[in-house]
């Protein structure tokens, strides 16, 4: 769906797609199309189709200043190693998934999910996110980047993080517009990488 146009979108609601399970709606008025079309685009986390308040310029700045995501999120090659790159995050989430995303994160119960502080028994100290772990060894990458691999024999102890990797304060520390622009950046960048990555497609033909 990210890869088509309103225009084919509209058209396999209204003409189906013969041989499979997707049926024709001719019932249906053109208004009532292009509104299902518009809530296909809310699904995907378009900002053309909500046209979210806020300014994704701001937001990118805050991204790599305020907010702080870039300490461990990369977008487009830029920002951290801890989490995941958000690049393509708002093609996959829709406004209100990645708003609660930032305000509510999940809980850091798990401890690949937490900062832990290593010390080897020689007084090496090592801070970042365990990768792999077995009963035996783990492997730990630091804030640079660097990937550490420690036998347990050798760590006298390790000190986990109480909560997970995303500021729990979100909603105190950033102000609504300030979301609104955060927001509106993930999905702008989402939409552009898309945009740049389809290829041309093939208009439906009238059956």
């Amino acid at each position: 769906m990210q890869r088509l146009s309103d225009a084919q979108i509209a058209h396999v609601v209204e003409n189906g797609i013969p041989g499979t399970g997707m049926p024709a709606f001719h019932s249906l008025a053109s208004s009532d199309v292009k509104a299902v079309v518009t809530y296909l685009r809310t699904l995907q986390g378009s900002k053309k189709a909500l046209n979210l308040p806020g300014d994704a310029k701001r937001g990118g700045k805050s991204f790599f200043a305020k907010a702080g995501c870039s300490g461990c999120h990369m977008v487009l090659g830029k920002g951290g190693f801890m989490a995941s790159d958000l690049s393509g995050y708002g093609g996959a989430h829709s406004v209100e998934q990645t708003r609660s995303a930032i305000i509510h994160p999940p809980p850091g119960s798990d401890r690949q999910a937490r900062m832990v502080t290593t010390t080897t028994r020689g007084g090496e100290k090592y801070v970042g996110r365990i990768r792999n772990e077995d009963n035996f060894s783990l492997q730990l990458q630091t804030w640079d980047g660097a990937f550490r691999f420690l036998s347990k024999s050798d760590i006298e102890r390790s000190e986990y993080s109480s909560q997970g990797l995303i500021p729990t304060d979100y909603a105190s520390t950033l102000s609504s517009d300030e979301l609104n622009d955060l927001v509106n950046y993930l999905l702008s960048v989402a939409n552009a990488r898309t945009s740049l990555s389809a290829t041309p497609q093939k208009e439906f033909e009238d059956e």
